[in-house]
């Protein structure tokens, strides 16, 4: 039997905690000498390389000395803390990572807090020691007020502090000497800090599961630490619901981490993180017992949604160009298949439409299903994103986060002015010696939905905005909406550059020549704030006349163009997202301007 301690890597997002568990593994002798090593190897998902962020928690382990320790690779980003909530449970201590320049941040905050509430007592690492603008002493004495904060123990409140550079696979005790050089350090301070652990063969079998997967093969996994006794591949085991329901089942597969994969096993005993096959209809917080001898945990707790949107079947003219899955059916069964491992989401179907509301942490946490959605095919209308509401006390409440701004104090003064009008408070204001200004605001999720496009014209690209849930907090009253109204196509057809180049003055276009446009579809942001239809299609009237300069070449600006996340923002209530595999494209959910008219007359 192996001596194993869990461990989790925590921390806000790009702090470099995938860079952390990539020299762990590297120098423990998990790859070949003639393997080639990605960076960020745990970040497997192509959206994840792409982005450069962990959305999905991932499992490791590596050995040192006769220890077994299994790494739980955590998200970053707030949108994904129903991740991080479920594996702290798992783990014996956490890593918390903090950047030496920026210090601590919101999700840092929510990380800490998780890790206190399940009286681990963590590992500070401060990060990127290397940086020019690093203040290291600053950045500990922060944490430990953090630590004061969260209502820390006294023995958690003397946490050990490893210092290092993880690109370079260097951690340190002392922060003016780098010694060897290797990750040595810390790897001996988890062995010191944690004891392996405790149990015996004879107990009775408690394994709860944390996370999902699935393979196309085997089918649905359970994944999850044997809190007790051994769990062995063929035999019937007692599986605990989260609502008290018992059923038996045998167990198929059993696989542990070594290295980067998963290893198939006879058996596996208290203290490892497991994957199980066998139940189709398994998990998360499902307790699995000995046959005939419930022992459940305490069910898993996760945080409620905060933002939702309509998933609608594409209605638009061009639907099915490129989309393989269309319908009402095609879309419930792939968020079905979402809801087995993305336990963050809810998914109720709408009364009057064909279509569903899908409920989840923030905007990114959907926008990455929507994508991964587009890219297998799938074609969909989605509307403008809405916080959900709660009633506390009696008192209508609605979501607040806190948001944390780095601008160059030239752009301080329009950054306040522009949260104040969408209801954000501000709570902190320093000056750098650099010429940037810090801002910490308390703003409504409702007045934020939006902004990140607008921060970045306000900042000319040079401000840094970071957003972390906070709580429910009284309704904050009417915001004001987009203050620019759209350009919608009257007619269907192909753009051309002579009617474009006429319209350049009426706004910004957002649609280039030669584009497939249809009757309702948004074409350009409006200079003012009312909607106007525009006919995109129209060509130059030819006669037998001719005059010196009328025929001269036309140049048009540059269109606008739209990521996911940033069509998502931008549209109002009665706007709609069309994605497809090729195309995002704005239009209005009513497509017919005499329509329209009719209903706005009302």
């Amino acid at each position: 039997m192996d001596k194993i301690i869990n461990i989790a890597v925590v921390a806000h997002v790009d702090a470099g905690k995938s860079t952390l568990v990539d020299a762990l593994l590297q120098q423990n002798g998990v790859f070949s000498e003639h393997e080639q090593v990605v960076d960020c190897v745990m970040d497997s998902n192509d959206i994840e390389r792409e982005r450069g962020i962990t959305i999905y928690s991932k499992n490791c382990a590596i050995r040192y000395k006769d220890y077994k320790i299994n790494i739980v690779d955590t998200p970053g980003h707030a949108d994904f803390s129903s991740e991080v909530e479920r594996v702290i449970k798992t783990v014996d201590t956490v890593i918390l990572l903090v950047d030496s320049a920026e210090g601590v941040m919101p999700q840092t905050r929510f990380v800490l807090k998780k890790a206190l509430e399940q009286h681990l007592r963590p590992i500070l690492f401060i990060n990127k020691i290397d940086k020019k603008d690093a203040r290291i002493d600053d950045v500990v004495n922060m944490t430990f007020d953090l630590f004061v904060d969260l209502n820390a123990t006294d023995e958690q409140l003397d946490f050990p502090i490893v210092y290092g550079i993880a690109r370079e696979g260097i951690a340190t005790l002392d922060k003016d000497d780098l010694g060897e050089k290797n990750i040595k350090p810390l790897l001996e301070t988890i062995l010191k800090q944690v004891k392996p652990y405790e149990g015996s063969v004879d107990d009775d079998l408690q394994l709860q599961i944390s996370s999902l997967a699935y393979d196309d093969y085997i089918g649905r996994l359970g994944i999850g630490r044997i809190s007790k006794g051994k769990i062995k591949a063929g035999e019937t085991v007692t599986i605990v619901a989260n609502d008290g329901h018992e059923t038996s089942f045998r167990v198929t597969k059993l696989f542990v981490n070594e290295g980067l994969k998963k290893v198939e096993k006879d058996i596996a005993y208290y203290g490892d993180i497991v994957t199980i096959a066998g139940c189709s209809q398994i998990s998360i917080g499902d307790t699995i017992c000995e046959l005939g001898k419930p022992n459940p945990l305490p069910p898993i707790q996760i945080e409620k949604p905060t933002l939702s949107m309509n998933f609608l079947v594409n209605n638009s003219p061009f639907a099915g160009r490129s989309g393989k899955f269309l319908t009402n059916r095609h879309i419930k069964e792939r968020l079905e298949k979402e809801l087995e491992t993305n336990v963050g989401l809810e998914v109720s179907e709408l009364p009057d439409s064909d279509g569903f509301k899908v409920s989840g942490r923030g905007e990114l946490h959907l926008s990455i299903l929507l994508e991964n959605m587009r890219r297998e095919g799938y074609e969909l209308s989605v509307s403008k994103p809405q916080v959900l509401f709660k009633e506390i006390d009696g008192v209508k409440c609605e979501p607040f986060e806190t948001v944390i701004i780095n601008t160059p104090s030239d752009y301080a003064s329009t950054v306040i002015n522009d949260l104040q009008e969408r209801k954000g408070i501000l709570t902190s204001m320093t000056t750098s010696d650099d010429n940037y200004t810090h801002l910490t605001f308390s703003a409504p999720t409702r007045g934020l939905i939006g902004y990140r496009s607008a921060f970045i014209t306000n900042t000319k690209g040079e401000g840094i905005m970071v957003r972390s849930f906070d709580s429910y907090k009284p309704y904050a009253g009417e915001l004001m909406t987009r203050k620019n109204g759209v350009l919608v196509s009257m007619e269907t057809g192909k753009t051309l550059g002579y009617s474009l180049f006429n319209l350049q003055d009426r706004g910004q276009l957002i649609v280039g020549p030669a584009t497939d446009v249809y009757v309702g579809m948004i074409v350009g942001i409006h200079n003012r704030d009312n909607d106007l239809n525009v006919n995109p299609c129209k060509n130059k009237q030819l006669t037998n006349t001719r005059a010196s300069g009328s025929d001269d070449a036309i140049q048009l600006v540059r269109p606008r163009t739209f990521n996911l996340e940033e069509a998502l923002e931008f549209i109002e209530d009665d706007e709609y997202v069309e994605i497809t595999p090729d195309d995002i494209r704005l239009r209005k959910a009513i497509l017919d301007p005499n329509e329209r008219y009719r209903l706005n007359r009302k």
